[in-house]
Order: C-alpha cells, then structure tokens, then sequence
C-alpha cells in the first residue's frame, strides 16, 4: 500500500478520510461498511470504537485487512460469539 500522509474521521461525511503521498485522497464510508460487514450492534460498536479512537487502523482493517474475520474474532475474545 501506499504511503498515508494524513488521515481522520469526517463526522460530517461518516467518512474515514485518507491522504496518500502520490495526492490520492481516499474516503472510506463507515456507514456502507458497516451495513456490508456488521452483523450485530456489538460488530457495529467494535468498528465504531476503531473509527473514533484509531481511525488509521480502521482504514488499513478495511484496505488490507478482512473485516468479517476481525469481528469474529473480537466477538471471541469479548465472549460474544455469533
């Protein structure tokens, strides 16, 4: 991936936005993500609290990563399993 210059959460947007170093400006919408991805309030809130507190690791969870995977898994670990 590409290099991540700047990056935040657009309360306005419900977008987490992303500056990449070739001038790329990427937005990712949390509401679509979350309506693919999330299938329960406790998956919505595991991904609401990554775009509020670690916005760069909601964003490279999303680009690289496999999101249904990661909430299986935090759903594991917080004894909350489907």
């Amino acid at each position: 991936m590409r290099k991540i210059l700047s990056y935040e959460f657009n309360l306005d947007t419900a977008c987490v936005e992303l500056c990449l170093e070739d001038g790329t400006l990427l937005s990712i919408d949390c509401t679509a993500v979350e309506n693919e991805v999330a299938n329960s309030m406790y998956q919505r809130s595991e991904l609401d609290w990554l775009i509020y507190n670690d916005p760069l690791a909601y964003a490279e969870l999303i680009l690289n990563g496999n999101p249904k995977e990661y909430l299986k898994n935090a759903a594991r670990s917080h004894g909350l399993e489907d």
